[in-house]
């Protein structure tokens, strides 16, 4: 049974009608409240999470399949349930949850978006809608990247030893953690001014990126990669090889052309060491995990700066700036 309908029939968003143009193309607008469709609920959204890959789809990165016009983007979502659709039966309204919308489309940035239920998990009054916006793509990307080169989180793991570039960013400052809690030796990588912050984190190692040991990723204890969490570009793949261990792997969190230029010649020199590029796919079960790690205190977001609903387009032009600390939250 579908809930009551929500009374509002139009709301207000922020959208963009072209590619290009940075922050001055976001406009705030009207348009109707969506109709949740089977399988999927509307959700009143209470928070929402810029992330680098918004920005990069409005400078055209996936053009011309994506974005639609006019696209009012955002994906990282939390909000409260007003709504269901025909067969959504773990969901009721009232409900608080988080869930990624997808990237590719948005629709996170507004009053009210429609979202299906199977990534989606119910936020526990102990984590503020703030904390929860802030998870979706960066800590479910840095879970899975982690997951993927054979991290255990639940004490059945053997140590190994992963660098983190960028670790101050949003997926970085969670890959930190999550590396610490699976028990691993961690070497990161950030600016100069985050190097406290970045050990606060748990980081065993940190370098400043701009200087020549930052610049050669060399750990500083001698220590070979067993795994790299990439959360940058402009590294080559010579610097990383000579800093791997055997069977080590790089998973680039953002690939480009010349990373699977990279991944192709390994395969045919039969190489074991692997770039591999990496997109993640979170799951219901995984934002379960993670929110449950922060209400247990395990896992702390780092917000770099909370904006009201109206300042939509400063926060958009702050996440385009780069070198935030954590994550960039827009309140709704």
């Amino acid at each position: 049974m579908a809930g009551n309908s929500n009374s509002k029939s139009m709301q207000y968003a922020f959208c963009y009608e072209g590619y290009g143009g940075g922050a001055a193309a976001l406009k705030k607008v009207e348009i109707p409240v969506p109709t949740p469709k089977k399988g999927e609920i509307l959700v009143k959204v209470e928070a929402v999470s810029i992330n680098h890959v918004d920005w990069k789809i409005q400078k055209g990165v996936m053009r011309p399949l994506y974005p639609k016009f006019p696209c009012v983007p955002l994906s990282d979502v939390a909000g409260e349930v007003v709504n269901i659709g025909a067969g959504v039966n773990d969901f009721q309204p009232g409900d608080k949850i988080l869930t990624p919308l997808d990237f590719k489309v948005g629709g996170g940035l507004a009053e009210y978006t429609v979202a299906p239920t199977n990534r989606m998990a119910k936020r526990p009054h102990e984590v503020s809608a703030i904390e929860a916006a802030s998870l979706p793509m960066a800590a479910g990307t840095a879970f899975k990247a982690l997951e993927s080169v054979g991290a255990k989180f639940d004490g059945t793991g053997k140590p190994f030893n992963v660098l983190i570039t960028a670790a101050s960013g949003g997926v970085g400052h969670f890959a930190v953690q999550l590396a610490k809690l699976a028990g691993l030796h961690v070497t990161a990588t950030c600016g100069a001014r985050n190097i406290d912050f970045v050990k606060s984190l748990g980081a065993d190692e940190v370098l400043d990126y701009k200087t020549p040991e930052g610049e050669s990723l060399k750990s500083p204890s001698g220590k070979k990669y067993d795994a790299v969490v990439h959360c940058t570009v402009g590294i080559s793949w010579s610097v990383f090889e000579k800093n791997l261990s055997e069977k080590g792997k790089v998973i680039d969190l953002t690939p480009g052309f010349s990373s699977f230029v990279t991944l192709a010649l390994k395969k045919i020199t039969f190489s074991k060491k692997q770039l591999v590029p990496f997109f993640s796919n979170i799951g219901s079960k995984d934002l379960e995990f993670l929110v449950g790690l922060v209400k247990d205190g395990k896992l702390k977001p780092v917000i770099d700066s909370k904006h009201p609903f109206d300042k939509a387009p400063e926060a958009w032009a702050k996440s385009m700036e780069g070198h935030a600390t954590g994550k960039i939250v827009i309140e709704i």
